[in-house]
């Protein structure tokens, strides 16, 4: 069995009823596992079996079904594609709506005469005809193709309740003495269709636009990757396309351009600003042999290096894939929703037959008329779009939200979980600490002097043990010259040996030095005695005669650590810290970070074994952690959380990625998850509570109490309102703070503003390109500009410019591009 999974556009999809049909339709092809398809997105994530399937079966199932799947293998294409086809259909939407309310306050003006001169109601059906089957014509040819499958969507309830309507009126305009007769004055609701048509197209163009602002995080990522780069070739330096880029092409890269590929360093320095990949601000230092990424931006050096990682294996590149997945997975909280959108539209045209029956049963003298408006305003009232759009809206702007912010979040079902957890189970190497051992302390007995310092480096750079890198990096800076000993010797257990022109010196433990007969003074014995208990690891340097010093080596904790675990435990969570280091150093830092519950000398096995019984405790818990030896805890955990900077095992079997690997991220995990299932259950009610209540109040429930009964047109505006307002209600989830926002970092807010302008005259990712890149040549600031939106979004480390000085520079090294702030 070769199993495929795969994203495809959907093209075609005007409601949610719609996205239920497509997705009964790919889980009835032969070979398919599993499909789920997004509304809000437009798109398709199947998982088929290869040799059953192919992407060309789904396309021509879905095409039998009355829409479209775009099958292009390159990922990146077919969203363009897909961009471009949904933006036409923007356009001729927008274009369908202006004239349907051009023509329907037109319509609405000649309509106050309508009962008085036979001229105007002629007038009013000629109007109205043009807007009904002209404009509104996409609606009965859908429902026309749904009905050849003997299904309904939206546009099945529009094209019937317009029709009835514009018939109705037209049988009374044609034949008004049959009512008459019968002692009923006979109206026209003409106005009443091409209203309803004007107002659901006018809904339909503003839910378009809203629901792509759902999706920008994905835009902004696919972006962020330039079209050209500079590789360095026999011949000197080329510009290629960013599609030609290979592995192990040295590539040049000049201040302010982004990077094209993942790489490592091989030439030159430089700060590169991560923080779109991160959502850290700080620009990391690059020098020869450090990794670099896809879409990154460099600052003011410029450096060579050799590509690694190209096209869709990037790192920018999975978290695009990561994202996409993520936002068309569904929460469980989704599976309601589902269900009643898979049986709305025939339990609506059932609903609207039976409140025409009832007037016209106990309402005899007017009844039929009454009952044919009702009917209308129950099928045109009625909004499944509103239950389709509740959930996955919010989850892809909470996913966006969090990928914006360095958390790639697997699936919605993650998302949902987080705000359950009560329970946080962290490893300890690499993910409360750096996972690199330092020199955290150091003394001399006298002043060092640069050729014992010199001494001791060339003795740790021969040197084989862990901890030797530690003294290396500690030493690297004096800019040291390599000291290469006549005799060297590694003494296991001890530490190393070795013999120079003046003498013999040694590196290591203490029963090294007493083997020797060194001598450790009293006051450095103390000292080294605190620094065990603490947990950390004590190196004597030596010479056959005395003791030179001693250095204190451990993994320090990161930096956020101790306010990550307090915000934490502020939000009434326990956690516990899971090792297999000694007992000694997990105690050390466990006080050292507030943690109270400890565990140490712990196997693989052991941590997947404590998790569940945490589980069996009744508890819901959370693994943090970063290595393959964590791999086995974390799938056992309810939510899995991995840092960026781990193992690839333990970043695929974690539902949840930390990029940046900071630990403040997961308080914002929590929050994000808050307010996302907050925003879905908000959505979920406006959906549920819109239809339960307008339903009936169209049917006429209202009549016998008051003599109300809904007007058909203000009926479709209501319902093309209940969608947009779902919508919106997602996309404030955009302007919610998840961060630590009383966090006492007031610097980073004072040194690192952000800003974002419009940018207008950009045509192409070229012009996009210029901007962007005379933006980042700008000492203090790093940009990032989209084309679509156009827009720049400033990151300014030094304090904000003022907008002259940004606009003289673009003018002057990108061209007549204008820069105006956003609002």
């Amino acid at each position: 069995m070769s199993t495929i999974q795969q994203i495809f556009p959907v093209v075609g999809m005007s409601c949610a009823a719609c996205a239920t049909r497509v997705n009964k339709t790919l889980q009835k092809v032969a070979g398919v596992t599993e499909s789920q398809v997004n509304y809000a997105s437009a798109m398709a994530y199947v998982t088929f079996d290869a040799q059953l399937c192919s992407a060309q079966v789904l396309q021509q199932a879905v095409r039998d079904a009355g829409y479209d799947l775009l099958i292009e293998t390159d990922r990146e294409k077919a969203m363009t594609q897909a961009d471009e086809i949904r933006r036409r259909q923007y356009e001729k939407l927008k274009q369908r709506a202006i004239l349907a309310m051009a023509f329907a306050v037109i319509i609405m003006i000649a309509g106050h005469w309508t009962d008085r001169s036979l001229t105007a109601r002629i007038l009013v059906c000629l109007l109205s005809t043009p807007v009904v089957f002209g404009l509104g014509r996409g609606f009965f040819t859908n429902a026309w193709k749904q009905l050849r499958q003997h299904t309904s969507n939206m546009d099945t309830l529009v094209a019937t309740s317009t029709s009835v309507a514009y018939l109705f009126s037209l049988f009374n305009l044609l034949f008004p003495e049959f009512w008459r007769q019968r002692g009923i004055e006979p109206h026209l609701y003409f106005e009443s269709s091409a209203m309803i048509i004007a107002f659901i197209l006018l809904g339909r163009l503003l839910e378009n636009k809203a629901k792509q602002q759902t999706s920008t995080a994905i835009r902004k990522l696919m972006n962020l990757q330039p079209q050209t780069v500079t590789r360095i070739g026999a011949e000197g330096d080329q510009i290629i396309s960013i599609n030609q880029v290979q592995a192990d092409d040295i590539i040049r890269v000049r201040p302010g351009e982004r990077i094209a590929a993942d790489g490592i360093v091989t030439e030159g320095t430089s700060y590169v600003d991560e923080s779109m990949l991160s959502g850290e601000y700080m620009p990391k230092s690059k020098t020869s042999g450090c990794r670099v990424y896809a879409g990154t931006i460099n600052q003011q050096g410029a450096f060579c290096f050799r590509a690694t990682q190209t096209g869709k294996q990037t790192m920018l590149s999975q978290i695009i894939r990561m994202v996409q997945e993520a936002q068309g997975s569904k929460p469980p909280v989704q599976q309601l929703a589902d269900k009643v959108a898979g049986v709305f539209v025939p339990t609506i045209i059932t609903l609207s037959v039976i409140t025409l029956l009832g007037w016209w049963i106990w309402a005899p003298q007017a009844g039929f008329t009454h009952g044919v408006v009702a009917m209308i305003t129950v099928l045109i009232i009625a909004c499944p779009c509103a239950l389709g759009l509740a959930t996955p809206t919010a989850i892809m702007v909470g996913i966006g939200k969090g990928a914006s912010s360095g958390i790639l979040v697997k699936h919605a079902e993650s998302l949902e979980t987080a705000r359950k957890i009560d329970t946080l189970v962290f490893d300890k190497t690499g993910t409360l600490t750096k996972g690199q051992p330092e020199v955290t302390e150091q003394v001399w007995t006298a002043s060092p002097s640069s050729a014992e310092q010199a001494l001791l480096y060339g003795m740790e750079s021969r040197s084989e043990h862990p901890l030797a890198a530690a003294l290396i990096q500690h030493l690297k800076p004096l800019n040291l010259p390599d000291m290469t000993p006549d005799h060297f010797r590694s003494i296991p257990g001890r530490g190393i040996t070795a013999q120079f022109d003046n003498g013999t010196y040694y590196a290591g433990n203490a029963a090294l030095l007493r083997e020797n007969g060194v001598t450790v003074p009293d006051t450095i014995w103390q000292q080294a005695e605190k620094w065990s208990v603490n947990g950390k690891t004590v190196i004597y340097f030596a010479s056959s005669q005395r003791l030179l010093a001693v250095f204190s080596i451990a993994d320090p904790i990161k930096p956020t650590t101790p306010a990550a675990l307090k915000q934490l435990q502020q939000m009434g969570l326990e956690a516990w810290m899971l090792t297999g280091d000694q007992p000694e150093t997990a105690h050390a830092i466990a006080r050292e970070t507030g943690i109270s519950h400890v565990k140490a000398g712990l196997l693989p096995k052991d941590k997947a074994d404590f998790i569940r019984q945490l589980q069996a405790e009744g508890r819901r818990v959370a693994m943090i952690g970063d290595g393959i030896n964590d791999s086995a805890a974390l799938a056992a955990a309810d939510l899995s959380i991995a840092m960026g900077h781990g193992s690839d095992i333990a970043m695929d079997t974690a539902m949840v990625t930390i990029l940046s690997s900071d630990l403040e991220k997961i308080p914002e995990l929590i929050r994000l998850s808050h307010l996302t299932v907050r925003t879905i259950r908000q959505n979920l009610f406006w959906a549920f509570f819109y239809n339960l209540v307008s339903v009936p109040i169209a049917a006429g429930v209202l009549y016998p109490v008051n003599g109300f009964l809904l007007n058909p047109a203000i009926g479709g505006a209501a319902m093309a309102l209940s969608s947009v307002s779902v919508v919106a209600n997602s996309l404030r989830l955009k302007r919610k703070k998840t961060g630590n926002e009383m966090m006492s970092t007031s610097t980073i807010k004072q040194t690192h503003m952000k800003k974002e302008f419009n940018v207008s005259g950009m045509m192409c990712m070229h012009c996009r390109a210029h901007v962007e890149k005379a933006l980042n040549k700008i000492d203090g600031v790093s940009a990032t500009v989209t084309l679509d939106p156009p827009v720049a979004t400033v990151s300014f480390s030094h304090g904000e410019l003022p907008l002259e000085q940004l606009q003289q520079i673009v003018t002057e090294e990108a061209g007549e591009y204008k820069l105006t702030p956003r609002e």
